[in-house]
């Protein structure tokens, strides 16, 4: 990956502080065992790829509340427990750019049914479709399945990461913003 101040970087890497994103939103992985469930996304950004559900976060609402009306509204289940793994940054040439809270989650109620924003299905975490997902997923999301908390920053153009910086472990919640912009 280029140094943040590379000429050869499609736009300049934001200085994250002072950072607005366009979208705040939350991610759900509901894992048991050595499966997580995941959807093929039928509308929105992302349609066609591979994820966990999620979306936007209402006016009001916390990133945890979000998450939990997110998988009621697109799998039509209620997780019980969900966890905060991380937080993802993206700053995209593209897209709008994304604040994204992660979760995790092992228990909840009702039985994942598909609907118009979303197909689940359950896989085996070591087959995960990375080359049907976001570039970025395959940096993240095992860690954030084996517990492990991350806060990641990436610069996309066109779907390409071309600039990324991770931090794992204990010092990452110190990086997440606590409020909503």
């Amino acid at each position: 990956m280029p140094a943040p101040d590379s000429p050869d970087l499609p736009f300049p890497v934001p200085h994250w502080p002072d950072w607005q994103p366009d979208i705040q939103a939350t991610l759900v992985f509901v894992h048991q065992g050595d499966q997580v469930l995941l959807i093929e996304k039928l509308r929105g950004i992302g349609a066609g790829k591979i994820n966990g559900p999620g979306g936007k976060i209402d006016p009001g609402e916390t990133p945890e509340q979000c998450a939990v009306r997110e998988c009621e509204e697109e799998l039509h289940i209620k997780v019980l427990d969900p966890v905060k793994r991380g937080e993802l940054w993206f700053a995209m040439s593209d897209l709008p750019d994304i604040h994204c809270h992660v979760y995790t989650a092992t228990q909840f109620e009702g039985e994942p049914t598909a609907t118009d924003e979303a197909i689940p299905y359950w896989c085996e975490i070591s087959k995960i479709p990375f080359d049907r997902m976001w570039e970025d997923d395959a940096f993240w999301l095992p860690q954030a399945l084996a517990g492990e908390s991350f806060d990641a920053r990436f610069l996309f153009e066109n779907e390409k990461i071309h600039w990324q910086e991770i931090l794992f472990g204990e010092e990452a919640p110190a990086k997440w913003r606590d409020r909503l912009s």
